[in-house]
C-alpha cells in the first residue's frame, strides 16, 4: 500500500481532487473572494459598492444644491433687485414719454373751435334724448354713447373683489386658521344689541327700497346703477352688523355674489355687443326706445342700470364681508 505524499494538496492531482469537490478555483486572485464564500457574500458585497457609490453621488448633488441655494439667496437676490429696478425705470419712461407725446398732440386748452367744447355736448344735449330716450342726460351718456367705458368700469369691480379674494380669504381646509378667524369674527359678532336690531329692522327695508328706486329711475332722474347699488350695498353691511354672519349667509353667500355678478356683466357685454354691431353697420335695431318719461323706455339703458346696481351692490358687501372675516 503506497503512502499518500506530504505535499499532496498543493500537488497537481490534490488541487484537481480539490477543485472537483468544490473546495478549490484557479482564479481565486482574478475574482476577489476566498474560496468558500457563498454567492449570497457576493451579492452583499456588490450591494454595498454599489450604495457606496450612489451615497457618493447624492453628496456631490447636495453639495451642488447647497452652493446653489447659497448663491441664490446672495448674489441671485441683489441681481433680481437690479434687473427689477432697471425694467421699472424703462417701463415707467416708457410710458411717461408715450403720454407726454399724447399730449402734445392735443389742441390747445380752452380753444373754442375744439370738439370738446362744441361738438361733443351738443350732440349729448340736443340729440340725446332723441337718440337714446334718456330724460336723464348723464345716464344717457355713460350707458349708451360712453356704454363701453362704463362695461371696463363694472369690470374692474368685479375683478377688484377677486383679488382681494384671492389677497385675504383664510384657508378652509386649515382647521387652525379657520377656527382662529370664527373666534375672532365672534367678538364682532353682535351681542344681542336691540337698538342696532330695532333701527335695522326698519331702515334696511327702507334703504333697500330707496336704492331700487334710483336704479330704477336712473334715466328719468337723477340716480342710476352707481348710486342707487352703493345704497343697496349699504344696506346690506347694516343688516350684516345688525344681525351677523350666520343669518346673512342664508340669502347671502359666495354662490349669490358669484351668480348676481357673472351674470350681471355677461348680460352687460352682450346687450353693448348687438348694439354696437348693429350702429357700426348702420342697422336698425329692434329694441325700441319707447315714450321718454315712462318707467319702461331709453332702450337697454334700464336694464344696464340695473346690472350695474347689482355689480356695485355686491362688490361693497363683499369688501366688507372679506375684510372682516375673510370670506363670504
Amino acid at each position: 500500500m503506497s503512502r499518500k505524499r506530504s505535499d499532496f494538496e498543493n500537488s497537481f492531482f490534490g488541487k484537481l481532487s480539490r477543485f472537483v469537490n468544490g473546495e478549490y478555483t484557479p482564479f481565486k486572485e482574478e475574482s476577489g473572494y476566498s474560496v468558500d464564500q457563498t454567492e449570497t457574500e457576493r451579492r452583499l458585497h456588490d450591494d454595498f459598492f454599489k450604495e457606496a457609490e450612489w451615497t457618493k453621488k447624492q453628496n456631490e448633488a447636495d453639495s451642488y444644491v447647497s452652493e446653489y441655494e447659497g448663491w441664490a439667496e446672495t448674489k441671485g437676490i441683489k441681481l433680481y433687485n437690479r434687473l427689477y429696478r432697471i425694467l421699472a425705470g424703462v417701463v415707467c419712461v416708457a410710458i411717461i414719454a408715450v403720454l407726454l407725446y399724447t399730449v402734445s398732440m392735443l389742441p390747445a386748452f380752452g380753444n373754442p373751435d375744439n370738439p370738446a367744447n362744441n361738438e361733443v355736448p351738443e350732440r349729448y344735449i340736443e340729440k340725446g334724448l332723441e337718440e337714446t330716450g334718456a330724460v336723464n342726460t348723464v345716464a344717457g351718456m355713460i350707458l349708451d354713447y360712453r356704454a363701453f367705458d362704463t362695461l371696463g368700469e363694472s369690470h374692474v369691480l368685479f375683478i377688484a373683489t377677486i383679488c382681494v379674494l384671492v389677497l385675504l380669504k383664510i384657508n378652509e381646509e386649515d382647521e387652525k386658521e379657520k377656527k382662529l378667524a370664527e373666534s375672532d369674527d365672534r367678538r364682532l359678532e353682535p351681542k344681542n344689541d336691540m337698538i342696532l336690531r330695532f333701527g335695522a329692522r326698519f331702515l334696511v327695508p327702507v334703504i333697500e327700497l330707496f336704492g331700487i328706486y334710483i336704479i330704477l329711475n336712473g334715466h328719468l332722474s337723477a340716480g342710476g346703477g352707481f348710486s342707487g347699488g352703493a345704497v343697496m350695498g349699504a344696506g346690506l353691511v347694516l343688516y350684516l352688523n345688525a344681525y351677523g354672519f350666520k343669518k346673512t349667509e342664508r340669502f347671502f353667500t359666495m354662490r349669490t355674489f358669484s351668480i348676481v355678478s357673472v351674470s350681471a356683466l355677461l348680460f352687460y357685454s352682450i346687450s353693448k355687443t348687438y348694439s354696437f354691431i348693429t350702429g357700426a353697420n348702420d342697422i336698425e335695431s329692434f329694441i325700441s326706445n319707447g315714450t321718454p318719461g315712462n318707467i319702461i323706455s331709453s332702450g337697454l339703458i334700464l336694464p344696464l342700470n340695473i346690472c350695474v346696481g347689482m355689480v356695485v351692490a355686491c362688490t361693497i358687501y363683499a369688501f366688507y364681508a372679506i375684510f372682516r372675516k375673510g370670506n363670504l
